[in-house]
């Protein structure tokens, strides 16, 4: 589902846009593209000297700018066909057979009379003809929504973008939801790009103000079953492909669940937690493990899993006897260093220790003296560790040893 704002249809980069959308068509990308006409419909009211009151900023629609929006939308939705319908010059998708379908999927009623105002033709979805929908992109073809909503008594309504988009995604069951309806993404009010936000996050985030509608919408879409929202700014030329197809994206996303998840590791991340290793255990870094060993020890291990991929992992080995628990493999993957996941994990660990009643964690380590140091860790004899830990010391690494006591 992709929704794309009138300011984003008055962009100069709305070809490259569809372009990118015609693309995702011929990969088997099912699309359906919701648009809205705000700004055209003001700039013609104004040119007809005309000026529509809003109320919970939703156009009250009256008999005579009712029937300025329908030829305005109308005439944007012919133009979209157009643009979606023609191929790429000097591309694969130069002769691309692109079918676009629109028509009376969304059905709309009157929003009517909210705190003693008439909202005259402007309405509400009511419900989405989702097996219609199903029907043209299971022929791959790309459903075209205009915010305009018909009533079973053939009565014609004119719809938020917003609303459109969000109950047509929930109802559609689509897996995610694009925003093309800001020039940018979701920055701070220090104008920061916001990479990504959980539902919950979103109300103590400090975010731009003039982007709060946007977000309570992909917040809405989340509430409704739609797993993730993409925000991606207009502006920003090629930032769908690269949202959609690189692990940072280039835009703002919106989940139901946080997108980086700290957890205990299974038998399925032996693989993910492998590849972290063996760069340091190649340059002697780390002590080489072979993936049987990692398999019988996966139960030692916690993850950070960010869309899919671990991108962290570090493990605790207990000695209940001694009341120690080892640290060991601290890694994060070099992409996503500088940003205290080691510490998240670290302390992750150290609340587990805490958990089993252990006093102290120790850790040896040959490169990272330094950053253990600054954990809280002190340097320590080798005759302090553990009797078992001992026995194992490798004495070719000369490993230093670090402990530092728990508190809790």
């Amino acid at each position: 589902m992709v929704a794309l704002s009138g300011e984003c249809l008055a962009s100069p980069q709305l070809n490259t846009i569809l372009q990118d959308l015609v693309l995702l068509n011929s990969l088997g990308v099912r699309l359906v593209v919701v648009f809205g006409a705000r700004p055209q419909v003001n700039t013609e009211l104004t040119l007809l000297g005309r000026k529509s009151l809003f109320e919970h900023d939703l156009r009250i629609t009256d008999h005579a700018d009712l029937e300025i929006i329908k030829r305005i939308v109308g005439s944007l939705r012919h133009d979209l066909e157009a643009r979606l319908s023609m191929g790429t010059a000097n591309s694969p998708m130069r002769n691309a057979g692109i079918r676009v379908s629109s028509g009376n999927f969304v059905v709309a009623q009157p929003v009517g009379v909210l705190e003693g105002t008439d909202y005259l033709h402007t309405g509400k979805v009511r419900r989405i003809d989702t097996q219609g929908i199903a029907r043209q992109l299971a022929d791959n073809t790309i459903v075209l929504l205009p915010p305009l909503g018909y009533s079973p008594t053939g009565e014609i309504f004119n719809l938020a973008l917003e609303d459109v988009a969000v109950r047509a995604a929930t109802e559609c069951r689509a897996d995610k939801l694009i925003w093309l309806a800001s020039p940018q993404a979701i920055t701070t009010s220090q104008g920061e790009l916001i990479r990504e936000l959980a539902m919950s996050e979103i109300h103590s985030c400090d975010v731009d103000p003039g982007q709060g509608a946007l977000l309570r919408s992909a917040q809405k879409a989340c509430l409704g079953g739609v797993e993730r929202n993409h925000i991606i700014g207009f502006d920003h030329e090629g930032a769908l492909l690269l949202e959609l197809f690189t692990h940072d994206g280039a835009g703002t996303l919106v989940s139901s669940h946080p997108f980086e998840q700290c957890r205990r590791a299974n038998i399925d991340d032996v693989g993910g937690i492998l590849e972290l290793l063996q760069p340091l255990e190649a340059d002697g870094t780390l002590v080489k493990r072979s993936r049987e060993l990692l398999e019988t020890e996966i139960a030692q291990f916690t993850v950070l899993e960010r869309d899919n991929r671990i991108i962290a992992c570090a493990a605790l080995y207990t000695y209940p006897q001694a009341n120690v628990a080892e640290v060991a493999c601290i890694v994060c993957h070099p992409d996503y260093r500088g940003e205290q996941r080691g510490q998240r994990l670290l302390n992750v660990l150290e609340k587990s220790a805490l958990e089993q009643r252990l006093t102290s964690v120790f850790v040896l380590t040959t490169q990272t003296a330094h950053w253990f140091i600054e954990q809280g860790f002190k340097e320590q004899d080798r005759s302090e560790l553990p009797q078992p830990r001992q026995a194992l010391y490798n004495l070719q690494r000369n490993s230093k040893v670090f402990i530092k006591t728990l508190s809790k």
